[in-house]
């Protein structure tokens, strides 16, 4: 047979090692892989560090990462030890192998392939256990860090009498030992039974004793630390009963102790606790008496306390105690969750005023005169304008507003406040005349100048612009007005999401008006590029190669990037929850972002859960706002901490607002340094401070059911609320609230507020209006006022729907249609004012000759009786019937539509009857979808058919 290595009849082919030079080549390439891995996997952390060295909080990310590292290293290595240790002791209690059976025959295969490898194997496990571990354990610093730096909160819960900051800093931190304390055990009493099997100490199907002496008594040990560690969880569920969240029919979302908890799982945890320790000591007492008979049996009688204790007894008493007398045997504890619910939210100041709804008929004449006072109108609505001040100051292509533009406080020139809509115009990249890496990243690096507008009033003469537009206070590129001399660039914003290189050699567009003019930005914000190795490693964190040979990059180059305010503020203060809505404020010749910040927690006993997703969002949030922690749960929340992102260089200052707060106390000893004291405040800046929508909608939504503080009349819900839907918007979300200076009853003076108001559960009709001192600067700042209405008045929906069916408004729209417009309505103000609601609503028109909306008209609604005026004086005077403005209204003009021959006789009279009652059933269907546009036309055109049935009707014969 051939060799196959090659024979005589053919040359042998020889397999050598790689030459010296090959070798060589594939060491290097492999060392520089590694090299190259190593290096993206720094570049992450490293531009991490530049970044927050460059804002000036690398505290934060030291303390951050140090604690990380500790979580990780302290409990990795005990998960380690803990699983390493009992394989080794198991291994180290094998028996003697003497006569083999069959089971240990077919294990024997098993043991020879790993004995050479025992030493690695062991070090595989254990470090594969102590990774996981150690990874789990760091995502637990926020945990660890209000563990050890915990304060007070000097109030104790009502059941055990602990004091709050035991349940918001201290239990979780005791959960997690827990919880890794039973996976230890888990996992060590399995490795420790897979290697007893493995070497003999466990038998399955062999005859004889079924373990040896030695795993007998460690696997003992080790149930007995697990049932050891079940008892700790017993004793400590007992605590967790005052957070424990639970469905109760009377409130909902229930959060603490209800009467079941307190008579029957209460003592049922404590029994079961000390059930466990006697089993624990069965278990640890194997190591003398080497048999599992009365452990085993402890075990059992544990789990059958646990179904009949802790299941069926607590059934047992809610069905045949609480049920048949459930208000009264609840009314205590509800009482509880109320004060607790009410101190968490801060609303427990909050006490609901009875409030008639309804003014006195005789006092027109009053009421008007007090209406010219009684608020700030705000006719130009943040929320429709935005369309306005883009195609009036966006100036370029590249420039862009926000789509809810803000509203602030500003003084007029005589030095009185006023309110005031601003919008920032910031960078759009998408209107780059000509898209590239260059121009994307160097050339467009900044929007320009803030614009203002009065919040009171539109332009009127014609010769000032176009008439229902914005009435700008501050305007123009570069902007001029009010504001004076301050820094316009804005290099940080909302809309500013795309990183940018400026500072080098490249230069960038300042902005353009005669002619380009250019600048380089002269901050110090951002991180130097000059050095070769920064820009290798923003090439590999961005993924943009250029960064590293790119000529525009130069001495003085400085990359900014984290540019949105929300983004700063959440990565220098990771522990604090943003609010949805940064607003800008010029102070002291800087642009400010104004961003609201919050602490809160899940762990106040008894204080009912909110989920800040759900409870923040408005019908703004689905395209013009965020929404705030989308899937946070928490049961207190506290407006904390005011921060401020500087638009020009980037800035971040946090500073102390609630000195009160725990919570904020706790990570202010935990991140020092980072949060300046209130009284670093400048003044300028306090005047545009002011009180947070999120939290403001926060607590609206728990007042709906917790301004009741009677437990019974709590419990039957007979005077719960609701937010009304947003009559202005068809998408069925809630009314958002509105920035507003107004004059509450019993007050002097107007106060800039947030508003909104509330419905009966389930009824249209006004149950109650909420406001909240809004001005930083007032002494009353916070205050909530609730004015319960005694009286049956209209709701927001029902005003609305009135509203459209003015005669005036089917006119209006009538003629809309005629130049090709649109009908839309502004935000609906409500305003307490002499015993009664005043309701003021813009209406815009939007289409024709000027794409954006136009303030055309103002609807006003006072006592039922609705109005429909080309300015607020006129609608004012017309509502309350003064200066002869209760005239018959003019007959409207005939509709445009000319396409239909005029009928005559019996026949016209025949159409016109059933034109009309087309449009009355055109009218119902559009007022059943709340479809206020289609349900004007329909009016026009039913009030048009039954003027043409009227004309052809015969006339009597004189």
């Amino acid at each position: 047979m051939p060799d196959r290595g090659g024979g005589p009849s053919g040359p042998r082919i020889r397999v050598g090692r790689p030459s010296r030079r090959v070798r060589t080549l594939l060491m290097t390439l492999g060392v520089l892989a590694i090299l190259a891995m190593a290096f993206v996997m720094f570049a992450g952390f490293w531009t991490d560090w530049l970044w927050y060295r460059s804002v000036k909080y690398s505290s934060v990310f030291t303390t951050t990462l140090w604690t990380k590292i500790g979580l990780f290293a302290v409990f990795g290595l005990l998960m380690a030890a803990a699983v390493g240790v009992n394989i080794w002791l198991a291994h180290r209690l094998r028996p003697p192998l003497s006569a083999m059976s069959l089971e240990q025959q077919s294990l024997d295969r098993y043991r020879m392939g790993i004995a050479p490898y025992k030493k690695w194997v062991l070090l595989a496990i254990t470090a594969l256990v102590g990774l996981i571990a150690g990874a789990s354990a760091s995502s637990q610093w926020r945990t660890w860090l209000m563990w050890v730096n915990g304060v007070p909160f000097g109030q104790k819960d009502p059941q055990f009498r602990m004091d709050v900051s035991f349940y918001a800093f201290d239990l979780p931190w005791y959960r997690f030992l827990l919880g890794f304390g039973f996976a230890a055990a888990v996992l060590s009493l399995i490795a420790a039974a897979l290697t007893h099997y493995l070497y003999g100490g466990l038998r399955i199907t062999s005859p004889g004793a079924r373990a040896t002496a030695a795993a007998t008594g460690h696997l003992s040990v080790l149930l007995g630390f697990f049932v050891a560690l079940k008892a700790v969880a017993y004793w400590l569920d007992r605590y967790g009963l005052a957070v424990k969240s639970s469905d109760f029919k009377a409130a909902g979302n229930w959060t603490g102790l209800r009467y079941v908890d307190a008579n029957a799982y209460l003592p049922a945890k404590t029994i079961l606790f000390c059930i466990a320790v006697i089993c624990a000591v069965l278990f640890f007492a194997t190591l003398w008496r080497r048999t599992w008979q009365l452990p085993v049996i402890g075990f059992g009688l544990m789990v059958l306390s646990a179904i009949l204790i802790g299941g069926l007894y607590p059934a047992i008493v809610q069905k045949f105690q609480v049920q048949p007398n459930e208000q009264a045997k609840e009314a205590p504890y509800i009482q509880k969750n109320i004060d607790a619910t009410r101190k968490a939210y801060g609303i427990d100041r909050a006490k609901a005023e009875d409030y008639s709804g309804k003014g006195d008929p005789k006092r027109k004449a009053q009421q008007r005169e007090q209406a010219d006072s009684a608020a700030s109108y705000r006719l130009v609505d943040s929320n429709v304008v935005s369309p306005a001040f883009q195609q009036l100051q966006q100036e370029r292509k590249y420039y862009q507003f926000p789509a809810t533009l803000d509203v602030d406080r500003y003084n007029r020139p005589d030095g009185k406040p006023q309110d005031t809509v601003i919008g920032l115009r910031e960078l759009n990249i998408k209107g780059i005349p000509k898209r590239n890496w260059i121009n994307d990243h160097f050339t467009y690096t900044h929007g320009y100048g803030a614009i203002a507008a009065k919040g009171t009033n539109t332009i009127t003469d014609e010769d000032q612009g176009t008439v229902g537009s914005p009435d700008f206070i501050e305007s123009g590129l570069p902007t001029k007005g009010l504001f004076g001399k301050y820094e316009q660039r804005i290099y940080y914003g909302e809309k500013t999401e795309q990183y940018s290189i400026v500072g080098g050699p490249q230069k960038e567009l300042d902005y353009e008006k005669n002619g380009e003019e250019t600048t380089s930005y002269k901050g110090k914000s951002g991180v130097n590029l000059s050095n070769a190795f920064n820009r290798a490693a923003y090439a590999v964190a961005f993924s943009e190669p250029q960064i590293l040979y790119s000529g525009a990059i130069g001495e003085g180059s400085r990359i900014l990037y984290n540019r949105t305010p929300k983004e700063r503020v959440e990565a220098v203060a990771p522990w604090l929850t943003i609010d949805g809505d940064a607003y800008p404020a010029v102070v002291d010749g800087r642009i400010k972002w104004i961003v609201d910040a919050y602490t809160t927690t899940n762990g106040y006993p008894y204080a009912s859960r909110t989920t800040l997703g759900d409870t923040t969002a408005d019908s703004l949030t689905d395209s013009q706002r965020a929404v705030v922690a989308q899937q946070n749960q928490v049961n207190y929340i506290r407006n904390s901490v005011k921060a401020t992102v500087d638009a020009y260089d980037g800035t971040v200052d946090l500073y102390e607002w609630d000195t009160e707060d725990p919570v904020l106390k706790t990570w202010m000893k935990a991140f020092p340094g980072t949060v300046k004291p209130k009284s670093d405040i400048a003044p300028d800046l306090k005047a545009h401070l002011r009180y947070p929508q999120d939290m403001f909608k926060v607590q609206r939504e728990l007042l709906t059911r917790y301004h009741v503080t009677d437990p019974e009349q709590f419990y039957s819900g007979s005077d719960a609320w609701q937010v009304p839907d947003d009559p202005t918007n068809k998408d069925g979300r809630t009314v958002p609230p509105y920035y507003l200076s107004l004059k509450m009853p019993g007050d002097s003076d107007q106060r800039f507020s947030l508003t909104t108001t509330f419905t009966p559960s389930g009824r249209p009709n006004l149950g109650a209006f909420m406001a909240v001192d809004a001005d930083a600067t007032s002494g009353k700042y916070g205050s909530i006022r609730l004015l319960r209405v005694t009286s049956t008045v209209q709701g927001p929906q029902q005003v609305q729907s009135e509203l459209n069916g003015v005669p005036e408004v089917a006119t209006f729209v009538r003629d809309l249609r005629g130049t090709d417009s649109d009908i839309e309505y502004g935000n609906l103000l409500t305003v307490p004012l002499d015993g009664g609601f005043l309701y003021i609503e813009p209406v815009y028109a939007r289409g024709g000759s000027a794409n954006y909306p136009l303030l055309k008209k103002v609807a006003v609604s006072y006592g039922g009786k609705p109005v429909f005026k080309d300015s607020l004086a006129e609608a004012l005077n017309a509502v309350f019937g003064v200066d002869g403005a209760e005239q018959p209204p003019t007959t409207p003009p005939p509709p445009s539509d000319t396409t239909k021959p005029p009928a005559t006789g019996d026949a016209a009279l025949k159409q016109a009857i059933a034109d009309a009652q087309k449009a009355y059933e055109e009218g119902q269907a559009a007022l059943k979808k709340n479809d206020w546009t289609a349900y004007g036309r329909a009016q026009a055109d039913l009030q048009a058919a039954l003027e043409r049935a009227a004309a052809a009707q015969p006339q009597p014969t004189p």
